[in-house]
């Protein structure tokens, strides 16, 4: 898929059109439809689409399927705790990982801290 099938895509999903998209992100209402031309947009324009519409520049460029950055990339502190104790938000080389797994490393860790380690 390419970045302006992409951005058109998702457009549609967040309920606009891409003249609204463009006006959004500080360009002119046509300047999506160059890239439909062939045209390659420079990096500061991919970046204001994407935070349109919220995703990441990776996901408008087709250099990854994950529409958002992983809390990772962001370089903020994870709080273990949180995640671990959240249904669903935990993941282990792609595959989230059960609710009785995270439970045990929840217990690992608090073992671990108690223990002085």
């Amino acid at each position: 898929m390419t970045f302006f099938e992409r951005t058109r895509d998702l457009a549609k999903q967040r309920g606009m059109n891409l003249k609204q998209v463009a006006q959004k992100a500080g360009l002119s209402e046509n300047a999506l439809y160059r890239y439909n031309q062939g045209i390659n947009p420079k990096y500061p324009t991919v970046k204001a689409i994407a935070d349109v519409l919220g995703v990441s520049v990776d996901y408008l460029l087709g250099n990854t399927d994950e529409m958002y950055p992983t809390k990772l990339s962001t370089k903020e502190p994870v709080d273990l705790d949180e995640i671990l104790n959240e249904e669903g938000m935990a993941m282990f080389e792609g595959q989230p990982l059960s609710e009785e797994y995270k439970k045990a490393l929840l217990a690992m860790l608090k073992a671990n801290k108690n223990s002085g380690n």
